[in-house]
């Protein structure tokens, strides 16, 4: 569904990515992780039209996706959650909720049928659905800015650190949804810091450290090998 090929972006004078190389399917959740400063937040701009590449290509869909703007590559099903959550705080949740999908152009009928399923999934926005987005806790607009990215429709999510600054509850829920959307056929990336949490959920993992990949493998088999994977992490 979306493959990297040599991809490499150099920002100034420093190459913060260099020959990436990989292929995400759907029903796949892929996790990257690795320490801070190892790139993994410019992978995801990369990918998502925010920052331009310096060299090498990315196909979403067997199409070459380089070059096209964020904006673009969201109506396509390409679906960028950022870190920070960016949620409008003066917006009701619902209104946080719809604002996408308005942008988008999806009709009002459909965006009420995303709205209701997204209330099912996190039962907790349905009932602060009139209350602004400032009010929430972190772990709400957390699962605020999911949700609103999933109203999108995405075929492809990126989701760079959900787990951050959340109660271990607030990250079990969060995780577990991405579960379920990968075993629906989305294609889900995660970035996360927390890697062993995030090798629990994911189908595999790649390590990145300095800018490239130094490790790629099932999550399950990555796990196992705690002292090598520690050893890139730190």
């Amino acid at each position: 569904m979306i493959e990297l090929q040599q991809v490499c972006v150099r920002i100034g004078a420093q190459e913060v990515l260099r020959d990436i190389n990989f292929k995400l399917v759907g029903g796949e959740l892929l996790a990257v992780i690795g320490a801070n400063g190892a790139g993994k937040t410019t992978l995801l701009r990369a990918i998502s039209g925010l920052i331009a590449l310096s060299a090498g290509k990315i196909q979403y869909e067997d199409r070459s996706i380089s070059g096209l703007e964020a904006h673009i590559l969201a109506r396509r099903g390409l679906v960028h959650v950022p870190q920070g959550r960016q949620i409008v705080p003066a917006l009701s949740v619902e209104d946080n909720l719809k604002i996408g999908a308005v942008q988008a152009g999806v009709s009002r009928e459909e965006i009420d049928q995303r709205a209701a399923q997204e209330y099912r999934r996190f039962p907790v926005l349905k009932a602060r659905k009139a209350i602004s987005g400032a009010s929430l806790s972190g772990g709400e607009q957390q699962m605020l800015a999911l949700s609103r990215a999933l109203m999108m429709s995405p075929r492809v999510l990126l989701l760079d650190e959900p787990s951050l600054g959340l109660a271990p509850q607030i990250v079990f829920m969060i995780l577990n949804a991405l579960r379920a959307l990968a075993s629906e056929g989305m294609a889900v990336l995660l970035v996360e810091q927390a890697a062993f949490l995030a090798l629990e959920t994911a189908d595999r993992g790649i390590v990145l450290r300095n800018g490239e990949f130094v490790l790629h493998d099932e999550a399950k088999l990555l796990r196992k090998n705690k002292q090598l994977l520690e050893s890139y992490l730190a």
